[in-house]
C-alpha cells in the first residue's frame, strides 16, 4: 500500500482507477481508509495529490476514529441491496427536516445541524428503508407470487429483531425492513420462503419440499442468510 509523509503523520492509501472521471477525488471512511480514486497516474504523482490534502485526510481520520461504533457520520459505510455505500452528512440550515437521498454512489443525509441526534438520524434512515423497501420489493412479492402460484392476502414492512420475515394464519406476510440491505437473490428467498408458509405453515418435510420446488438452491441461499 502505497504512503506519504506528512509532518509526523504516515498516511497509507489506497489507488482505484476509474477511467470515467475527469478528475481525481480523495475518500476517508473507517472501513477502507484512504482512497484515490481517478485516472491512472505515475506514483509521484499520486503522493502529491494526497499530500495536496493531507491537513484534511488527517482530520477526516481522526473524525471517523473518534466516532462511537454505530454512530453516522461523513465517513461511515451504510447497507443497501447487498452494498456498502458511503455516507456524506451535510447542512443546510432550511431544512426543516432529515433529508436522506441515495445518489447510486453515496448516501447524502442532510441536516440543519450538526448536533442533531444520532437516534434522530437512524429513525429517519429507518423510515427511508422502508420506504424503498416497498417500492423495491413489494413488486418483486407480486412478481414471485404469480410466478410461483402461491397468493398471499396483504403484505407489511415492519422493524423486526428476530426473523427475516413472518406468514400470518390468514396468509398476510410481514417483511422485515432490513431485508433491503440484502442483495435480490437473498431478497427472492426470504419472499418465496414466506410464500410457500401460505401453504404449509410449519417447516416440516413438506414445506422443504415444496420449497425446493420452487427454488432448487435454497440450501445455498439459507446458509448464506444466516451467514
Amino acid at each position: 500500500m502505497p504512503s506519504v509523509r506528512y509532518g509526523s503523520r504516515l498516511i497509507n492509501y489506497a489507488i482505484q482507477e476509474r477511467e470515467g472521471l475527469k478528475g481525481h477525488y480523495i475518500s476517508v471512511d473507517n472501513v477502507d481508509g484512504v482512497i484515490l480514486k481517478g485516472k491512472s497516474v505515475p506514483p509521484e504523482i499520486a503522493d502529491k495529490l494526497i499530500l495536496k490534502k493531507a491537513r484534511w485526510i488527517i482530520d477526516k481520520l481522526e473524525l471517523v476514529r473518534s466516532v462511537a461504533a454505530g454512530d453516522i457520520v461523513s465517513g461511515s459505510r451504510l447497507p443497501y441491496l447487498g452494498r456498502s455505500y458511503y455516507v456524506q452528512v451535510v447542512v443546510n440550515k432550511r431544512n426543516d427536516r432529515i433529508q436522506i437521498e441515495f445518489t447510486y454512489s453515496r448516501f447524502i443525509i442532510t441536516v440543519n445541524n450538526l448536533s442533531i441526534s444520532q437516534a434522530e438520524i437512524q429513525s429517519a434512515l429507518l423510515d427511508f428503508y422502508k420506504q424503498k423497501a416497498i417500492e423495491k420489493i413489494g413488486p418483486r412479492v407480486e412478481q414471485l407470487s404469480q410466478r410461483t402460484g402461491l397468493t398471499y392476502q396483504g403484505l407489511q414492512f415492519r422493524k423486526m429483531n428476530k426473523r427475516w420475515g413472518s406468514c400470518t394464519a390468514t396468509n398476510r406476510i410481514i417483511l422485515n425492513i432490513e431485508t433491503i440491505k440484502l442483495p435480490y437473490s437473498l431478497i427472492d428467498y426470504v419472499i418465496v420462503h414466506e410464500l410457500v408458509h401460505t401453504r404449509v405453515k410449519d417447516h416440516s418435510r413438506a414445506y422443504w419440499s415444496l420449497l425446493g420446488r420452487h427454488m432448487r438452491n435454497w440450501k445455498t441461499l439459507d446458509a448464506r442468510l444466516n451467514k
